[in-house]
């Protein structure tokens, strides 16, 4: 089967009330396009990181009560998960698909990380297209343009702050004629992917 793109249906999920009935909805419309786009993606970052990456796919099994108001799939070095670990991510919202590279709050070793990057924030400047967005929380949907934050701010703040998270990539409106179009859509999320792999590469060294 072959991804061929988003439809309005996939957004609406998240207007289905009740946990159940909203998680039977991820599962059967978008989880088998999650499959699709992260099988891929995941050949895609291995070749380009040069190891072997793995999918995830989120199964939001911690909530018990509110239904979740995203979705989305991880990409990352360790087969076992990926929280623990900076990733890819390709996910929705209501009302946009996010691609990420994302630190998140549980990261064992973010203050070195955090280190790792301001180190290497000229380089990353330099990389970094005026499209690109960032955020602080993979739960909220709002994030910032590129141009509007001061990085070395946010990178300091991701360090010292421990619920602080450093989130950096592309949101594509859902009524953008990109997400219609599989094999469109899966050339951005490469070209994103490129751009952000020398930087997830930064946070090692």
């Amino acid at each position: 089967m072959e991804f061929t793109g988003f439809s309005e249906e996939d957004f609406q999920v998240f207007s289905i009330a009740g946990l159940d009935e909203r998680m039977t909805a991820i599962k059967d419309r978008i989880q088998p396009k999650f499959r699709e786009i992260g099988t891929y993606l995941t050949a895609e970052l291995s070749t380009m990181v040069g190891n072997e990456m793995f999918l995830h796919i989120a199964k939001h099994a911690r909530r018990k009560v509110n239904p979740p108001k995203d979705t989305w799939l991880a990409i990352g070095p360790n087969k076992r998960g990926y929280k623990q670990f900076p990733h890819f991510q390709v996910g929705l919202f209501d009302d946009h698909v996010f691609l990420w590279l994302a630190y998140i709050y549980e990261l064992p070793n973010k203050s070195q990380i955090a280190d790792n990057l301001l180190n290497h924030m000229y380089e990353m400047k330099q990389l970094i297209t005026n499209d690109f967005v960032v955020s602080t929380d993979h739960m909220n949907k709002n994030a910032n343009s590129i141009q509007e934050i001061d990085l070395e701010e946010t990178l300091l703040r991701f360090k010292q702050v421990k619920k602080a998270e450093f989130l950096l990539g592309r949101n594509i409106a859902k009524n953008d004629s990109i997400l219609k179009d599989g094999k469109r859509f899966l050339e951005l999320a490469t070209s994103t992917f490129k751009t952000l792999v020398p930087i997830y590469q930064m946070s090692f060294r």
